[in-house]
């Protein structure tokens, strides 16, 4: 039996593909792309708002009810991810500038991006919504404390901008949406077709993330490439068996390994530049790249493996 066309259908089967073409098309027109840089907080807020439109306030509720696996991501976050930066640039042997870019990516918060992949691989997506925006708000504290930690060296953390960020960039678009779908619920195609508004804006983040950072992308080693890989693949598989350690389901088990593993690379390269030589932009530059493209191939993988248990925005809350 044929399974019943729908928008998310679509999108699973075609993401990574068209995720490449964007990253291409990025590199290819870099110097017109780029000078439209101040779109990516307006196209993230987008990407958030069609996020919020496929969800309820009860797929949050649901969370605060049993905050454990909260606790649970954030932990694997930042427990995992600064270290495992720290020991591939080690047994890679990278230089200083580029160990400590690996560890500003690791102790780097969840990207806004895993939300929509999240989305798209059938996970809890209230859940990833939560965990980007508690991770954001601890990074305040935990970015610069892992990087001292790891790298012997400190950073100062844009406090302000990142509290702005996170409310206008997750916060605000995410209430909208979730109002817009109450108001529209007579409507209910809308909120199934949403999210495609949701994944066209991450495509064209996609694009420009690579356009502004082409220049550096040419310079990048087949070494730092390897690197950068096996932290983004360690960071998703420790997050997924992780998460199935502590008792999680597969839908969130699924979830924690997306936000684990995909990292808020922009506050890594912008740090880096602000604070160290520009070649520790490097790994968070190409981390920009990476993720996003693993992301899509996950996600279409885990959509195409249906599981039987339903979930808070595709599942129930079971333990924690």
């Amino acid at each position: 039996m044929r399974e019943a066309f729908t928008p998310q259908l679509l999108l699973t089967r075609w993401f990574p593909l068209l995720a490449l073409i964007a990253a291409a098309l990025g590199f290819a027109f870099a110097p017109v792309i780029s000078p439209w840089r101040a779109a990516v907080m307006p196209l993230l807020g987008m990407a958030m708002f069609g996020m919020g439109m496929t969800l309820k306030p009860s797929d949050f509720l649901a969370i605060v009810r049993r905050p454990g696996v909260v606790v649970l991501g954030v932990g694997l976050q930042f427990g995992l991810m600064p270290l495992l930066g720290w020991a591939v640039g080690l047994a890679l042997h990278f230089p200083p500038e580029l160990l400590i870019g690996m560890v500003l990516v690791g102790a780097a918060p969840g990207g806004t991006a895993s939300n929509v992949i999240c989305y798209l691989a059938r996970g809890d997506v209230a859940l990833s919504i939560t965990l980007t925006a508690a991770s954001t708000l601890l990074a305040v504290v935990m970015t610069p404390t892992m990087t001292w930690v790891y790298a012997r060296a400190w950073v100062e953390v844009p406090i302000l901008e990142m509290l702005r960020s996170i409310a206008l960039v997750v916060l605000v678009p995410v209430g909208l949406g979730l109002l817009v779908r109450r108001l529209a619920g007579r409507v209910p195609w809308l909120g199934d077709w949403m999210p495609l508004l949701s994944v066209a804006a991450i495509l064209v983040i996609i694009a420009m993330v690579v356009a502004l950072n082409a220049g550096r992308l040419v310079s990048v080693g087949g070494l730092l490439l390897a690197g950068v890989i096996l932290h983004n693949a360690l960071g998703l598989g420790f997050g997924y068996w992780g998460a199935r350690a502590f008792g999680q389901d597969l839908i969130r088990a699924r979830t924690l390994s997306i936000e684990v593993g995909m990292q808020n690379s922009g506050l890594a390269v912008a740090l880096a530049l602000q604070s160290f030589a520009p070649a520790s932009a490097l790994p968070g530059t190409l981390f920009s790249v990476w993720h996003n493209l693993s992301g899509a191939l996950l996600a279409t993988w885990w959509a195409q493996h249906r599981l039987n248990a339903p979930s808070s925005s595709q599942t129930r809350h079971r333990s924690l």
